[in-house]
């Protein structure tokens, strides 16, 4: 088995090809062809959960990501991970790597394929809400989505919004500063109370919401009420807790559109100039399979990491 840490994996993922690979992804999921059953976790009391996330590709594999959820980490991240893949032909463990980064990135690039597919053309104001791990993830990942004229980052601490903001070449605001005026909006943060409300969208306003703080939410209910929504499966997106999103709660599922269903062209995304589109994410282990696949094979093709032998195997 190959085991690789996180240096290595920031290495050898590459983040042109995971965007590829996860639209690939999502529309073997929505086509059916994967196998993905809903997450499970266990709470450890109050402090955070630890989740189990398997899953199936035939393009990418066999896997699963367990991804522990700590919400009030300080000085470490809140989500902490380790993806391990299988041989989907006998089983044998192939690798364990970490999957920290590969969570924070593989969420911020579904989350740009959405707004890719999603945004208006013209779109030009770009506000990212959050200062942690996954604004950043996500100010990158947005980049090249359209060619932005003015980004903002949106903060409850004015010194953190304005140390990455400088960081990136953006400006900081406040969460409303942030939300009024921009074409897309991604949401990154744990609050429990909304950072998007409706009122302050701009018409034609794209929003990613990646935020989980059940039973709150980032979201305003109006928003999500009047909205155009977009979910990686519906599945994972109306599962119970801790699966599922529960800003989706009285949202009727076939209304819904899954991502790869955008990507195969199987369902529309925005009809109109004016729509409110809305992608709410909850991170599915299809995503992180993709992505570890992508760096098993990178591994292989330049000897990185560092094997060993779990069992010996006696004919």
């Amino acid at each position: 088995m190959l085991v690789l840490t996180r240096a290595d994996v920031e290495e050898l993922l590459d983040l042109d090809e995971l965007g590829e690979a996860l639209a690939r992804a999502h529309a073997d999921l929505s086509a059916g062809s994967a196998s993905m059953p809903a997450r499970i976790a266990a709470f450890a009391g109050d402090a955070g959960l630890l989740g189990a996330m398997p899953g199936y590709l035939p393009s990418a594999g066999l896997g699963c990501k367990l991804v522990s959820v700590f919400p009030h980490n300080v000085g470490r991240p809140t989500h902490q991970a380790a993806i391990a893949l299988f041989d989907p032909a006998n089983g044998s463990p192939l690798a364990l790597m970490d999957g920290t980064y590969i969570t924070a990135t593989r969420t911020a690039a579904a989350a740009a394929l959405a707004a890719r597919l999603l945004a208006r053309e013209d779109a030009q104001v770009l506000a990212v809400l959050g200062t942690g791990v996954q604004a950043r993830s996500h100010a990158r990942a947005f980049a090249g989505v359209r060619g932005w004229q003015e980004i903002r980052i949106g903060g409850r601490d004015r010194g953190k919004a304005e140390e990455l903001a400088a960081e990136l070449g953006a400006r900081a605001c406040s969460f409303e500063e942030a939300v009024r005026g921009a074409d897309v909006v991604a949401a990154t943060t744990h609050s429990p109370e909304p950072v998007v409300r409706l009122a302050w969208l701009a018409p034609g306003a794209h929003v990613s919401s990646v935020g989980y703080s059940p039973p709150g939410s980032e979201l305003d209910p109006e928003l999500v009420r009047a909205a155009s929504i977009v979910v990686e499966s519906r599945d994972s997106a109306f599962a119970p807790l801790p699966g599922g999103a529960p800003e989706l709660a009285g949202i009727d599922a076939g209304s819904v559109v899954e991502l790869g269903e955008l990507v195969a062209g199987t369902r529309p995304g925005r009809a109109t100039p004016a729509e409110i589109t809305l992608y709410k994410s909850v991170g599915i282990a299809v995503q992180d399979i993709a992505a570890a696949a992508l760096v098993l094979d990178a591994a292989r093709e330049r000897g990185a990491g560092l094997e060993i032998e779990l069992e010996e195997i006696h004919a």
